[in-house]
């Protein structure tokens, strides 16, 4: 074993048998570097990464690849799941080297850790154009044993170029005038950034199949919510169009779970058929709340089914006993990549019999030739209403069959080996899924997924603490780890805030608060406004990052201006109010040149424009039905309160107490309709307050 063997990171204890003399990332290994004058050769993956396990098999395992390794380099392997800051920072240079990123992430790094080579995979030896491990290894050994003043040349500039971008005089745009100008003007916003941002993606819309560009496809839920926020603002048809194909094509493709739920990572081909076969829980986090918004939207029931079943594999399969949720699901199970998920057709017709299986068959576009390499992914190429009316059987009858049999094959599935699964605890991603579960609480009216986030709300602020109070990033297996970053506090502060608005349990909100200010406290910039990626008192590394542009998951600076809008308008803090609009000013150039980078942002600034109202409500009376007729409307730009005298025994939080002064909980209940704290006459009894629900939000449009 090397000294991963101590690590709790899965991908790290992956390599730990590895004859590779691994470091993980820490004062030993960077001390040696430094006193040995050694080039650092650091690797960064992630553990559902099929890329990462090649290149692990082929050279890792390697003795003569290890040796040449442990010859000339020091050699630090990091999980970017655990260390996001160091990920960004070494995929920047890499980008900026070959043009392109990806994992696994391969870069050599003097020991001042200025990287000077890099690159993503290489095969062991060179092969279909690709140069080898072995040849690169061997090259960069030489230029540092007889070109060193090149490759520190080389790192000094590259660094140069990575600190450029988070400057004060870039901004992280390299157009040092144009962005100064436009972060320093302050000048008013305006809806017309939205309208850009959706005839962007207009025309990068897929026509046919739905999704933005061609392959490989990602699902873009940030850019479907936006879009469905515009829709609200415009009216636009157009706009709830590329929304409903989008999340029905991709509800019907492979990408989808047709038996257990949820959503793999992305689509390889432009109709969503053949999936990359991993399964991520931000991914899923970040989806659901697509589905439930157009689902409140149109009243089409399969939406809200999709995101049942989603967060129903999420409970099933991705939540540890304590509460938390995990992290991923590998793409792979014994050495392929998918196979617990592809099917024969004579699996299905021993399984099902033979009349069932040839209706399933036709349904889910299985065949004897299959439709990925000679098996078959299940998917819907028609719908089953279509497929009744083609094959003459009753549709609701076919549902209810067609259900049956998806059971059958899950519990068959259920014997077969599963991918390997990261069971380690983000906070981020955490609290993005607490987020979803919480507004499918309010959504759908089920107080099964509302326990769920608390619950893993709960455990979060209970575990996940440093002796300081302060986050930590990640947990497992009873260890937590590692300072929070940014996104680990906006991430969950907007989560908390959702399940406040969904249960109104106050303890929640003051937890928000007391995060959004070690937020501010910790991370904000006072120069440009926004924040960067770690905290002042985080390990000094090569840059101090920024993080400003959507990935996978929303950048932690737009979490952070939509977390401290909410909470301004909660709690009327002029500071969070303020420490927002910066936050979008210090974006303004992101949004103007580049809106498919920065779809939460742009949510930001629609829920910034309003009308954004403070509802509250409050009464003696039991407010369940008035609760769950605001709760289940799109009605994305407000912030929602509510006390009844019959939970008086709650504790209140003293952070609500503007937004509730001068409104007594007497006997009828009544609903206050509130601008800036500004509020119109209260609205008593509950027709009253159903009919003036109708003229702020209307209920959903026919299916």
């Amino acid at each position: 074993m090397n000294r991963l063997a101590s690590e709790t990171s899965p991908y790290l204890l992956q390599h730990k048998d590895n004859p590779v003399d691994w470091y993980p990332w820490g004062p030993e290994a960077l001390s040696r570097a430094k006193t040995e004058n050694r080039p650092i050769f650091l690797s960064i993956g992630y553990s559902a990464c099929h890329w990462c396990h090649v290149m692990e098999h082929e050279s890792f395992e390697n003795p003569q690849l290890a040796e040449l390794m442990n010859r000339h380099f020091v050699n630090i392997k990091v999980d970017r799941e655990e260390r996001p800051d160091l990920d960004s920072i070494y995929m920047n240079a890499v980008q900026i080297m070959t043009g392109r990123g990806g994992w696994p992430m391969s870069v050599f790094l003097t020991p001042d850790l200025q990287p000077f080579f890099g690159g993503t995979y290489w095969p062991p030896s060179a092969r279909m154009g690709m140069p080898g491990f072995d040849q690169v290894l061997s090259a960069v050994a030489d230029a540092w044993q007889n070109r060193r003043e090149q490759a520190l040349e080389q790192g000094a500039q590259l660094t140069s170029y990575l600190r450029d971008a988070v400057s004060p005089d870039s901004s992280g745009e390299g157009d040092s005038d144009s962005s100064s100008s436009s972060r320093d003007s302050k000048s008013p916003w305006s809806a017309d950034l939205l309208s850009a941002a959706a005839s962007t993606l207009d025309r990068s819309f897929d026509q046919r199949h739905g999704g933005f560009g061609q392959a490989p496809k990602f699902p873009h839920p940030m850019d479907l919510r936006l879009l469905l926020r515009i829709w609200k603002r415009t009216g636009r048809p157009r706009l709830l169009e590329i929304v409903r194909l989008t999340l029905e094509k991709m509800a019907a493709g492979g990408i989808y779970d047709h038996l257990g739920g949820g959503f793999h990572r992305y689509s390889v081909d432009e109709r969503w058929l053949v999936p990359h076969f991993e399964k991520m829980l931000y991914d899923n986090a970040l989806l659901v709340p697509a589905y439930l918004d157009a689902y409140l939207i149109t009243g089409h029931s399969p939406y809200a089914q999709v995101a049942r079943e989603t967060l129903d594999y999420v409970l099933r399969d991705m939540t540890d006993p304590a509460g938390g949720f995990y992290s991923t699901e590998d793409a792979d199970s014994e050495g392929h990549e998918g196979k617990f998920y592809v099917w024969s057709k004579d699996e299905i017709v021993s399984l099902l019999g033979p009349d069932r299986s040839e209706t399933f068959c036709y349904v889910y576009d299985v065949t004897e030739g299959g439709n990925f390499e000679r098996a078959n992914i299940l998917n819907l190429p028609k719908t089953i209403s279509q497929c009744a009316a083609i094959r003459r059987l009753d549709p609701e009858l076919l549902a209810r069959q067609l259900a049956e049999d998806r059971q059958i094959l899950f519990q068959a599935r259920l014997s077969r080996v599963r991918p390997g699964r990261d069971d380690k605890i983000l906070v981020s991603w955490n609290g993005l899924m607490i987020d979803a579960l919480a507004q499918a609480a309010a959504a759908l009216q089920d107080h099964r997924y509302l326990a769920a986030a608390s619950r893993a709300a709960d455990f979060l602020l209970a575990a996940l603490r440093g002796p300081d109070g302060r986050l930590l990033h990640s947990w497992r297996n009873g260890q937590a780890r590692l300072g929070a970053y940014l996104d680990d506090y906006a991430a969950l502060a907007n989560g908390l805030v959702s399940l406040y608005e969904a249960g109104f349990d106050e303890r929640y909100l003051d937890s928000a608060v007391e995060l959004a200010e070690t937020m501010l406290a910790r991370f904000a910039d006072p120069v440009l406004g926004g924040f960067y990626f770690t905290a002042d008192d985080h390990e000094l590394l090569l840059v101090r990052p920024k993080d400003m542009q959507d990935s996978a998951v929303p950048s932690g600076a737009s979490l952070a201006a939509m977390l401290l809008l909410r909470l301004g308008k909660l709690t009327g803090r002029i500071d969070f109010l303020k420490s927002a609009d910066e936050t979008l000013h210090s974006a303004r150039s992101l949004l103007e040149r580049h809106p498919l980078a920065a779809g939460q942002m742009l949510a930001a600034l629609d829920f910034l424009l309003g009308p954004t109202p403070e509802l509250v409500l409050i009464g003696a009376s039991p407010l369940d039905r008035i609760i769950a007729a605001i709760q289940t409307r799109y009605w994305p730009n407000k912030v929602f309160a509510c006390r009844s005298a019959a939970d008086a025994v709650r504790q209140r939080s003293a952070s609500l107490n503007p937004l509730f002064e001068g409104k007594p909980l007497d006997s009828a209940a009544a609903l206050y309709h509130c601008q800036d704290f500004a509020c119109e006459a209260p609205i008593r009894g509950e027709k009253e307050i159903s009919s003036a629900l109708d003229q702020f939000a209307p209920p959903p449009t026919a299916p």
